[in-house]
């Protein structure tokens, strides 16, 4: 597991950093909302990071397929032969022939397979994979799908010091999920979820949008992912444009009356200059939606769509436990997400449950599931349900490293071990 203190150690081991680049990566560690337990390349913690193999991203890879995949068929009864259609999404990691081909390889899965390889679509690639098995559902019946959501870190750990391109070293975890998706009728009894609405959104087409996030060079050539300063009003503006799209088709229609009465209201007292003596509408999602499933882009992230989704720290604790446990794991953290309620016992027979993803592009997709049966199995949290929710996600790195919020240059401490690049 990747302890605060081993992040600070692997920090140092990169000697490209400068006094101001070490300090912001420590604060950035402190403030994350990331706790003790999450997990990490095995590269990492044999110190190879710097100089990662592709072989290094393919047996990350091969150990998460054994692990979940296993389990998976195990679980459900339904055999490897059975699999209709596979889908994968890894962004950073795209090898030849496919991680969708290692996996037939893996299970001897047939020859008629319809398979889908998908690589570059950043942490909403999960929902795009379901959208693209609910697209064939529409046209064929009776079907089976292996749906395989995970991220290979090893890669693409950057091992220079441009800020907005190291800050992803510390933000991301690994970690994945697989799920079977089905229209068959007589599997109806065995399913947890029915899907109800998907809508994606992909603001490609705005520059400022296009860059907020994107992995490329830096003025040395080593490459990394880069963050810009945009990204936050880029994510606004898609979640934005997302949720005008699906409110239309979640939520009933006296919430959205109720709604348009207010901005009629509202626009009348701004052509009378009144609009300070009305409040800016807002819609309430609750009236839909029971539960609100996360993604864990970080504190921030989670804090924001709260706020503006008018969420109690109820509704939000499942993201916010999340990422303290597993951290960001990018495309699959939604279900990591999901299975905090689950463990909680949370969901009950015909609750709706909203899915919140973003993704590089810059894309926010988002789905509406019902749950089919009471679901209360603790799935991956069932080592440490019982620890959760923590009332104090304070960091370890702020007792100890406290002097960092400090903004004086000389009470701050570097260790001796540590060669400050000039």
């Amino acid at each position: 597991m990747l302890s605060t203190k081993f992040s600070g150690d692997v920090i140092l081991r990169n000697k490209q950093l400068g006094l101001s680049e070490y300090k912001f990566l420590l604060r950035a560690i402190v403030s994350s909302g990331i706790g003790e337990e999450t997990y990490a390349p095995k590269m990492v913690f044999e110190g190879r990071e710097a100089c990662p193999k592709q072989e290094d991203g393919l047996m990350e890879m091969d150990e998460f397929f054994l692990v979940s995949i296993d389990r998976l068929f195990k679980r459900s009864g339904i055999s490897p032969s059975e699999i209709d259609i596979l889908v994968v999404n890894v962004s950073m990691l795209a090898s030849i022939p496919s991680l969708a081909s290692r996996i037939i390889n893996l299970y001897k899965m047939r020859e008629d397979i319809k398979v889908y390889n998908i690589t570059g679509m950043g942490c909403s690639a999960s929902l795009i994979s379901i959208n693209i098995v609910q697209s064939i559902f529409k046209t064929q019946k009776n079907l089976k799908s292996l749906v395989v959501t995970s991220e290979s870190l090893s890669l693409g750990w950057y091992k220079g010091n441009n800020r907005s391109m190291i800050l992803a070293n510390c933000l991301f975890r690994i970690g994945g999920c697989a799920m079977i998706l089905t229209n068959e009728t007589s599997l109806k009894n065995q399913a947890m979820l029915n899907l109800k609405f998907l809508v994606r959104t992909h603001h490609g087409a705005k520059d400022e949008s296009y860059e907020a996030c994107l992995q490329r060079e830096d003025e040395k050539g080593l490459v990394g992912f880069h963050l810009d300063k945009n990204l936050p009003k880029a994510a606004t503006r898609a979640f934005v444009d997302n949720l005008k799209q699906i409110a239309l088709k979640i939520l009933p229609v006296k919430e959205l009356l109720r709604f348009a009465i207010l901005l009629i209201l509202k626009n009348m007292a701004r052509k009378y200059d009144k609009a300070g003596s009305i409040r800016k509408p807002t819609i309430n999602f609750k009236e839909g939606v029971d539960h609100f499933c996360i993604h864990t882009g970080g504190k921030a992230v989670i804090d924001a769509i709260g706020q503006n989704l008018n969420l109690s720290e109820y509704d939000v604790e499942p993201a916010r436990m999340t990422l303290h446990r597993f951290g960001n794991t990018s495309a699959s953290s939604l279900w990591y997400v999901l299975a905090y309620m689950q463990a909680k016992k949370r969901l009950k027979k015909g609750n709706q449950i909203l899915m919140l993803a973003f993704g590089a592009g810059f894309k926010c997709n988002s789905c509406l599931w019902q749950v089919l049966r009471d679901l209360n199995e603790a799935t991956v949290w069932e080592d440490c349900i019982k620890n959760y929710p923590r009332k104090d996600l304070a960091n370890p790195f702020l007792e100890k490293y406290g002097w960092l919020q400090n903004v004086d240059p000389e009470t701050f401490h570097v260790p001796d071990v540590y060669e400050i690049s000039e």
